[in-house]
């Protein structure tokens, strides 16, 4: 076996939450299963838009998890016992006269996502084929608003979701990601105060909206001050 080489300075990561190593590594004894949990979470954490999930054609077509699990068999297997324990959801979706499986990470927002797309409420659009392998997730690209939210805020709702969805309408990527980049060095992590910053360059023009600027609020108040004449002059 050929020694893994190291990790480089400079790496993306994929998040675990804490109770993966609290509550669920110490019960999974299976190593398909632990395989498949793990790198069901690096997959979805790549995905874009919502709602997020795998189909069970993508995993069997990944190279890397079936080189991990060695078979279909041990990937259904591995699958089955990860929704058992509780760790992923799963829904058979029959879609042009055939049966497809989707899995989601069991929490509160994919666990409705799951609901509605049953209810016939969110449409999943053309399903990933079989065989497809998401190559980008190492290829260091841009990351999307979704990407961003959930690095710098949080979990996504289903409400969040639309809302940064007509946020990556209106306003350019790169408003968004200095957008971000400001409510994190404010410490104003919330997607409102991100949401303001937006809006207030938007309607003030960028140049007056970017941090260390006069806004036009500011300037009045200053002008208007005891020292007003001055402030004014210089301006000018």
């Amino acid at each position: 076996m050929k020694p893994f080489p190291g990790f480089p300075q400079r790496m993306r990561f994929s998040p675990l939450p804490n109770l993966f190593f609290s509550q669920l590594l110490p019960q999974i004894d299976d190593l398909a299963e632990l395989k498949i949990t793990l790198h069901l979470f690096w997959i979805l954490y790549g995905k874009r838009g919502y709602p997020k999930f795998v189909t069970y054609g993508e995993l069997l077509g990944d190279r890397l998890l079936m080189m991990g699990v060695g078979s279909e068999a041990a990937l259904r297997s591995g699958l089955e016992g990860a929704v058992r324990r509780g760790t992923i959801i799963d829904l058979a979706l029959e879609r042009h006269g055939r049966i497809e499986g989707l899995y989601f990470l069991n929490t509160e927002s994919d666990l409705e996502a799951r609901n509605r797309i049953e209810r016939g409420e969110i449409d999943v659009g053309v399903l990933p084929a079989e065989g497809h392998f998401p190559e980008d997730l190492e290829a260091g690209e841009q990351p999307n608003i979704f990407t961003l939210y959930e690095e710098n805020i949080g979990m996504l709702t289903p409400m969040i979701a639309e809302e940064l969805k007509d946020a990556e309408r209106l306003y350019p990527t790169s408003w968004i990601e200095d957008a971000f980049r400001e409510a994190v060095s404010q410490n104003k992590r919330n997607w409102k105060y991100i949401e303001a910053i937006l809006k207030r360059w938007d309607s003030e023009g960028r140049e007056y909206g970017a941090r260390g600027r006069y806004s036009k609020e500011d300037r009045d108040k200053y002008i208007k001050g005891r020292y007003g004449h001055l402030v004014k002059r210089r301006i000018d």
